[in-house]
């Protein structure tokens, strides 16, 4: 049986969406963020860094959510969540998704929680508005390479547009949120049409605006 611990909007709603698209039956299990439970014996004994979401799958216990997103492609390939293994096709799905988990995803923790990210208190608006000014820079390279496609990887879904519409859900809250950019924004208008998308939200108790 899988489970995946989430918390509602937080790095888990990817493979939420995913296992949502899928149609596999599994489990929902919440991280108490407001009681700090993702710092807990219990959930650290699953992923040391206290860190949402992780995903289990049978005696496998998996962290970090480009891996758990990697895995259940590999392991529902019915679901067409990302092209065929060895095809080029692939290689730039392996290459959005490297990209986005390292580059914007990584990049928001700063955004979020500038404190972690500096020594002194003063600095924590600079802190924040570097990393700010930096995700502009991301999203516009993103839009940049998305360009008038449909999908990041041209007429095809994957699970890297699901990855980007958490992203730019993310940045709803900015000054300047990436959906201010046209075609990110259809890309997000056309993956929160998808009914898998829709009921994920539904079930963390997300609502609009959604990004």
């Amino acid at each position: 049986m899988l489970a995946l611990y989430y918390y509602p909007g937080n790095a888990s709603l990817l493979p939420h969406m995913m296992l949502r698209e899928t149609g596999v039956p599994f489990e929902t299990r919440l991280v108490d963020r407001g009681n700090n439970a993702q710092k807990s014996a219990d959930y650290l004994s699953l992923n040391p860094n206290g860190r949402i979401p992780v995903l289990i799958d049978g005696d496998l216990v998996l962290f970090e959510t480009a891996a758990i997103a990697l895995h259940l492609v590999d392991k529902f390939p019915q679901a067409g969540l990302a092209p065929e293994v060895g095809t080029r096709e692939r290689a730039e799905f392996y290459k959005w998704m490297i990209h986005l988990t390292n580059t914007p995803q990584a990049e928001y923790r700063a955004w979020f929680y500038p404190h972690e990210h500096v020594s002194e208190e003063t600095a924590v608006p600079a802190a924040k508005q570097a990393a700010e000014q930096r995700l502009y820079r991301m999203f516009d390279v993103i839009s940049e390479q998305l360009g008038d496609r449909t999908w990041l990887l041209g007429d095809r879904f994957s699970a890297a547009d699901l990855f980007l519409f958490m992203l730019i859900r993310w940045g709803r809250g900015m000054p300047r949120p990436p959906r201010m950019l046209p075609n990110l924004n259809a890309l997000a208008e056309r993956v929160l049409a998808r009914p898998a998308v829709q009921e994920a939200l539904r079930v963390e108790g997300i609502q609009s605006p959604f990004f």
